[in-house]
């Protein structure tokens, strides 16, 4: 890979992870922040940012042009009880961006329980994180109405230990668990270059982490 990409949600959580991924790859990354708390460790990594908050679509659009953007990555998203979250707005306002940057592809992380994959999770688990998942799958619908090539990755519940290189992907919605942040950014990684991945739904879990026993087949990503 030559070009740009451009990573949106690299203060924290798999965002960070992803960042630090790429920067052992020796990738060209861009990263949107909207405070300057984490500049300097990213820039430390050799990582360019750009300020800007993903919910003003002029700071997403400038960023974003800023040089030229072969791929994008988002892993932004809110709590259920931040006022206004990112999950939807600034997802179509990256979304949006990357279309008229002419991007290759787009990669979203989401989580399980958006769309067509809330019936893996408990009705006590969906009422909880209700809204923040309904904004989810409306930034998923936005991707897919884009245009752009997309891979949608939705992790299951996310994990802060060491990683296990234990994550796994499936396209079976009803597939649940738990997996370790840094195996959610390497699964991300991989999907960069992988043209399986290209317009897939992808739920990611820890192999030996997975709720039940449900029979379901790992999506090969080579």
């Amino acid at each position: 890979m030559t070009g740009t990409i451009f990573l949106a949600g690299a203060s924290r959580g798999v965002g960070r992870e992803i960042a630090r991924l790429l920067a052992a790859q020796n990738q060209k990354v861009t990263a949107l922040l909207r405070s300057d708390a984490t500049r300097e460790n990213l820039e430390a990594l050799n990582i360019s940012v750009v300020m800007g908050d993903a919910l003003d679509a002029e700071a997403v659009a400038q960023g974003m042009l800023s040089e030229p953007v072969e791929m994008v990555i988002s892993t932004i998203g809110g709590k259920p009880t931040d006022s206004e979250r990112s999950d939807f707005k600034g997802n179509r306002n990256l979304i949006d961006a990357a279309v008229k940057a002419g991007v290759k592809k787009f990669i979203l992380v989401t989580s399980i329980g958006a769309g067509d994959s809330a019936p893996a999770l408990p009705i006590q688990v969906l009422e909880t994180l209700g809204p923040v998942l309904a904004e989810k799958e409306q930034a998923e619908n936005h991707l897919l109405a884009s245009g752009l090539t997309y891979t949608i990755i939705r992790p299951g519940g996310l994990r802060a230990e060491p990683p296990k290189g234990e994550g796994v992907l499936t396209e079976n919605p009803l597939v649940a668990g738990t997996i370790h942040r840094a195996d959610v950014a390497e699964l991300v990684c991989q999907c960069l270059t992988s043209e399986r991945a290209n317009n897939k739904i992808l739920s990611a879990v820890g192999r030996t982490t997975i709720f039940g026993n449900p029979q379901f087949e790992e999506f090969n990503l080579t």
